[in-house]
């Protein structure tokens, strides 16, 4: 399901890729129960078919991590998941309200 997002390189791919379909990017922290708690839930659901996921390791990763935040204008959280559409990010959200059904449903607004 994850594709690892180790470099800024990839960030070029994911813009590029978002034209053609929704891209994921969820940022992890692998030292927080709660983002592991988040991870474990969106790996149990289906993902919706089309949908391209990156996993970004936050501790390994920290400055690819603001980079994306620049990017998107979006401030930075753990865990996070944005979802980007035609090189924009239409949707992020944080914590206990990532759900892989809102990522399905917003990717069709």
């Amino acid at each position: 399901m994850w594709i690892d997002l180790e470099r800024e390189e990839q960030l070029s791919a994911i813009q590029s890729l978002s034209f053609e379909q929704p891209v994921v990017i969820f940022k992890h922290s692998t030292r927080c129960s709660t983002s592991s708690m988040i991870k474990s839930r969106l790996e149990r659901s289906d993902a919706p078919e089309g949908f391209t996921f990156y996993y970004l390791d936050l501790l390994l990763y920290r400055p690819l991590s603001n980079r994306i935040a620049e990017i998107y204008s979006i401030e930075h959280e753990s865990p996070q998941v944005l979802l980007i559409r035609n090189g924009e990010c239409i949707y992020e959200e944080s914590h206990m309200a990532i759900r892989m059904e809102e990522l399905e449903e917003m990717s069709k607004n």
